[in-house]
């Protein structure tokens, strides 16, 4: 099984200028490859993440969470989700 070099483009993108909020990635039969299927843009939450996920077929995912530590301090976490 292959992956698709947008995919590893586009994690960076999340990963290093946040321009994603989270990356939907399914398994593309035919190429046998992994492809990105949905973008989240930086404004949307997990609703929208949750909303993107197909109740009865196979996918991965990355989600970028974002909080609030006790100091105030801004931080994140990037989560690998095995739908």
């Amino acid at each position: 099984m292959a992956i698709h070099d947008d995919c590893k483009l586009r994690f960076l993108e999340l990963n290093t200028k946040m321009t994603h909020r989270f990356i939907v990635f399914k398994i593309e039969e035919n190429q046998k490859q992994v492809i990105v299927e949905k973008l989240g843009e930086p404004a949307q939450g997990y609703e929208d993440f949750a909303a993107c996920l197909p109740p009865n077929e196979c996918r991965y995912a990355i989600y970028d969470f974002k909080f609030l530590t006790e100091g105030n301090i801004s931080k994140s976490i990037i989560f690998f989700i095995a739908w």
